[in-house]
């Protein structure tokens, strides 16, 4: 009688789970060819999908390419990188400190970092983990200040004083990868170990996401890990990886679909997976908590998406009467998409080669369409539709903005004068050189020509991230342009770079030609010799000044702007230091 309950039970749940993937695949017939279709119409060279049901990965597989050129397929195992999808583990990072006493979410940051400091005196003492989670710092996103950038983490961190607000503290949500940033130092010092050792231990190691890793440096080493893919001049073609490790907290790690499917069990299961509770219950309820409302336009664009919130690495929206918690991913060339239904308890990760793709969120929503049995929206008709409307507004919106030109100007001085180093205390050095009768800036390792507009602004041609970008040269009191102005952060004033100072070798011995004692007409100020290589200048009643060679025997002081001092030579001899000042020009005899 035992045998035959227990073979008849066995019978009851096989039946339901045939039940059950008959019904999975009456759903998701089909799925396939759309995935191509989608792939192909955006496209896309590769892409990786996988769907979970409460504990368990009941699709997963890969499309397309990781490798055009050599014709290696994607599959569920691909690395491929994931952007901003990262944000969620660093929150959920945070989360872990505070489950083990070590912090609290609505505490602020100068009790765990004495040293963070922003341009707004309010925010720097007010911003709380929460703050930096959900973006309402007030801060835009100044995404320049590390992208391509050679600044530590912490060097990033330390210049965040010098960043410009446009909103005031928790006014309004905006996005900002900085923030995240901070967040990662957090973890490191309340850890004592890097924001990527405890982010594996904690988080990576019980899921048991094995390849997963944190810098393209480790991808590019892979067996089976994805080249990045951008389309430039209608032309696809591969991008480099974009190492991105400083600002690693915020967008750096890399991971396949299989391995992303274990933390969407996590959270789908309260923390659990496999039996081992690697997040507390409270902290999966604390990170898709909606903190601040996202902004929207009224009416919303499309009825099935109600307006939405973002909690802690998590954006939450309504989605056809039901919960959506999602979180994009873009870097160079990738495109990812990080999704979960809580209460439906189904997850979707969607990872593609192509960069800044709508293509992860077409899918994943076609997806949702079929598990909840809803009819499908034609996500895809109209995210092409748009995509063409928007090139057709950008276009008249160019032509547009030609007119403000004013023909016939030339600059104020020679291209040459325009060549040097401009210098931001955040956003570091941009350079500039002349050729025949252009300039070429270069920032972070990117480069484009300048094309003359009109006065003394010009025009960036390209590639990508400075074209048609406007960049403002500025002239001081003495006639010198020492200024270079650049709209780098759009929610903001002009980025405002000064010319670097940049010191001529000149020899000791020739450093010595100039030493002696100049007279003002009664005044007297004495150029010497601070060791051997260093010239100095002292003018009674104010500070020693350190004089830097610019030119042949002419100096300006390091330590101030206008100062310009020519030494006059005649029959080889020094005999006049001339004082150009923004005051006057005044001219010493040597005694």
């Amino acid at each position: 009688m035992k045998r035959t309950l227990l073979s008849l039970l066995l019978l009851i749940l096989w039946l339901s789970a045939f039940s059950q993937s008959k019904d999975l695949d009456k759903k998701l017939k089909g799925l396939d060819a759309y995935i191509e279709q989608v792939r192909k119409d955006w496209k896309v060279q590769g892409v990786a999908v996988a769907i979970i049901q409460k504990d368990k990965v009941v699709f997963a597989k890969g499309f397309g390419y990781r490798d055009v050129d050599k014709k290696l397929p994607v599959t569920p195992e691909t690395l491929f990188a994931i952007g901003s999808s990262s944000k969620a583990f660093t929150a959920a990072g945070i989360c872990l400190l505070q489950e083990d006493g070590k912090l609290e979410l609505d505490k602020p940051i100068i009790n765990y970092l004495p040293t963070f400091k922003l341009h707004d005196a309010y925010a720097t003492e007010k911003m709380t983990p929460r703050d930096l989670l959900s973006h309402r710092s007030g801060l835009p996103r100044h995404d320049l200040v590390w992208y391509g950038s050679t600044l530590s983490r912490k060097e990033l961190f330390h210049s965040l004083r010098h960043l410009e607000f446009n909103k005031s503290f928790r006014e309004r949500w905006e996005y900002q990868n900085l923030m995240y940033l901070t967040a990662g130092v957090v973890i490191e010092e309340l850890s004592g170990k890097t924001w990527e050792a405890f982010t594996k231990e904690r988080i990576f190691d019980p899921l048991e996401m094995k390849v997963t890793n944190f810098s393209v440096d480790q991808m590019a080493k892979g067996t089976n890990s994805s080249l990045g893919y951008i389309e430039l001049n209608e032309k696809v073609e591969v991008t480099p990886y974009r190492n991105i490790d400083a600002i690693g907290p915020a967008g750096s790690i890399n991971s396949t679909v299989m391995e992303m499917s274990n933390w969407v069990i996590a959270l789908i299961n309260g923390g659990k997976f496999k039996g081992n509770q690697v997040l507390k219950e409270s902290t999966i309820r604390a990170v898709q908590t909606p903190v601040i409302s996202l902004p929207a336009s009224v009416p919303l664009q499309y009825d099935e998406v109600g307006y939405g919130t973002y909690g802690l690495g998590w954006f939450i929206n309504p989605y056809r009467g039901k919960t959506l918690v999602q979180h994009g991913g873009n870097i160079d060339g990738f495109s990812a998409n990080v999704a979960f239904m809580p209460k439906d308890s189904i997850g979707i990760v969607v990872l593609t080669n192509m960069n800044g793709t709508p293509s992860t969120a077409i899918i994943r929503n076609n997806i949702i369409d079929r598990l909840l049995g809803l009819t499908p929206v034609d996500w895809n008709g109209r995210a092409l539709a748009d995509v063409k409307k928007a090139k057709e507004n950008q276009e008249k919106n160019k032509k547009e903005s030609d007119e403000a030109q004013v023909k016939n100007t030339t600059p104020s001085h020679k291209l040459d004068d325009y060549v040097g180093e401009f210098e931001h205390p955040a956003y570091g050095v941009i350079g500039v050189t002349a050729s025949k009768d252009s300039l070429r800036i270069t920032f972070h390792g990117m480069s484009s020509s300048l094309r003359h507009y009109h006065y003394d602004i010009f025009e960036g041609t390209g590639p990508r991230y400075f074209k048609g970008e406007k960049v403002s040269f500025m002239t001081n009191k003495t006639g010198e342009i020492s200024e270079l102005h650049a709209k780098l952060e759009p929610a903001v004033k002009d980025i405002v770079f000064t010319r670097k100072l940049i010191a001529k070798d000149v020899s000791a011995s020739q450093l010595q030609t100039y030493v002696g004692e100049y007279d003002f007409g009664g005044q007297v100020a004495k150029v010497y010799l601070r060791g051997e290589s260093t010239l100095m200048l002292f003018v009674p009643g104010q500070p020693d000044y350190e004089l830097l060679a610019v030119k042949e025997h002419e100096f300006k002081l390091k330590a101030a702007e206008g100062f310009t001092f020519r030494f006059t030579i005649e029959a080889g001899k020094v005999t006049e230091m001339v004082a150009i000042q923004p005051n006057g020009t005044f001219r010493a005899k040597r005694k």
